[in-house]
């Protein structure tokens, strides 16, 4: 541990010696220097005489000619901060090979793809996921052609030609086909995410409280508040006024416009939010000194908009049958965290000649954060095996949980015998567990 914080101490004093260097947007600004005096030169030479067009070039030359040293300079600092950077990276963290010969995902490009592609939507990055799917789906196509090629080179007819290039066909249809994220609809929703999202972060809740109104039917089937949190902030946001929100200081901001935007929009949340509801209206009695109110922690709202965007981002994204967060960024991030001790058990095992070889399953859980733990874990208490989707849990009359599969191997025709305690049952009667 000592020595790891010793190599991120050095690491930290390479950065600041670093950070002294020039950086890209010297360069960056010395370009858009150039381009000005070209866009000014041609705008001359356009409005000028023939006369006067060799004068304007001719002064050009020497502007130009500086402002081109300077981009160089830049990019020489740039380039030297970027190698020190990377030599200092690799003297405190050198890179190991990772301790295994086997690749989990390597028969599975088809789902990394689809990570990738799903990823870049959700981030906004709309032109480059459209470029990636095009590229992942023309280099598809040329290795099929080379499969064909190579199956004709070997002494294939037509027929069979015909019939792997049918084999392909569907292989790809189901395995790599990313044509579905080219949809103008699926991008359009994606793209809505991203501007409400970015209101938010502006603070204007106005956007996402107008879709969460249009969407209110299905918002209220999955049993969402998020219409009446972001309502709420808005009120909270108006009642700070226009020192604090911003916004132009008439009868709709402030304690007033609070009021005057309450008794227009809480009407249709009273079934479900009565109490709230009446906190805020009372809140208001403290206006003069809220902060020494029973009632500070409502508008302590130091993280509101970032809870609310998530809150946000996780009910859009259920709507449209997607998880909240990406599976890219939750499959790397686990990945991360769960890499440093996988190695280390693993570089043990080896040493003792005693390795893990089941690929498919972890020798150890997986040390995960809360945050990434999206159900419970049932192990059978019979057969001491973790369900799985296959083998769910189910629970039998008397109240026992065992594993499907447990369950199964105890029945005698169609009853069973609880292996807990003396009550018997029918497997008709076993329920399945949701985790």
């Amino acid at each position: 541990m000592a020595s790891e914080k010793s190599k991120l101490e050095a690491l930290e004093e390479e950065y600041r010696k670093i950070n002294k260097l020039p950086r890209l947007s010297k360069a960056v600004e010395n370009v858009d220097k150039i381009i000005e005096l070209l866009s000014a030169a041609r705008e001359q030479v356009a409005s000028a005489s023939e006369s006067h067009t060799a004068i304007t070039i001719t002064k050009l030359q020497n502007p130009v000619k500086t402002a081109f040293e300077a981009v160089n300079d830049g990019l020489k600092g740039a380039a030297a901060a970027h190698k020190k950077i990377g030599k200092a990276l690799d003297r405190s963290f050198p890179l190991k090979p990772l301790p295994t010969d086997h690749d989990a995902m390597a028969d599975h490009v088809s789902l990394i793809n689809r990570a990738i592609a799903m990823h870049l939507l959700r981030e906004g990055q709309f032109s480059v996921a459209s470029t990636f799917i095009s590229e992942v789906q023309s280099t598809l196509r040329r290795e099929e052609l080379a499969d064909m090629d190579e199956h004709m080179d070997e002494g294939g007819d037509e027929d069979e030609a015909m019939d792997a290039d049918d084999a392909f066909s569907t292989t790809s249809s189901e395995n790599y086909d990313l044509s579905s994220f080219h949809s103008q609809e699926l991008q359009e929703n994606f793209a809505e995410m991203y501007n409400i999202l970015q209101e938010l972060k502006a603070k204007n809740l106005m956007p996402a409280i107008t879709w969460a109104r249009n969407n209110s039917v299905e918002l209220e089937a999955r049993g969402s508040n998020l219409e009446f949190e972001l309502s709420r902030l808005q009120f909270v946001w108006l009642f700070k006024g226009p020192s604090v929100n911003g916004l132009p200081d008439d009868e709709n901001n402030g304690q007033r416009g609070a009021l005057r935007y309450a008794r227009s929009n809480f009407a249709h949340f009273q079934v479900r939010h009565l109490s709230e509801i009446n906190r805020l209206a009372c809140s208001m009695a403290f206006a003069p000194n809220i902060a020494a109110s029973p009632y500070k922690q409502i508008f302590a709202i130091d993280t509101a908009f970032s809870d609310v965007a998530s809150s946000f981002t996780r009910e859009f994204c259920s709507l449209l049958g997607l998880s909240a967060e990406s599976p890219l960024y939750l499959a790397a991030t686990a990945g991360a965290l769960a890499l440093p001790q996988l190695m280390k058990y693993t570089q043990k095992t080896l040493a003792k000649g005693t390795e893990w070889t089941t690929s498919n399953e972890m020798a150890f859980e997986t040390p995960l954060p809360e945050s990434m733990l999206y159900h419970s874990i049932f192990v059978c208490p019979v057969s001491k095996e973790q369900t799985t989707d296959a083998n769910p849990p189910m629970m039998i009359p008397c109240g026992h949980v065992l594993a499907k599969e447990t369950l199964q191997k105890l029945c005698k025709g169609s009853r069973f015998k609880c292996p807990y305690c003396p009550s018997e049952g029918m497997i008709k009667d076993a329920r399945q567990i949701i985790l």
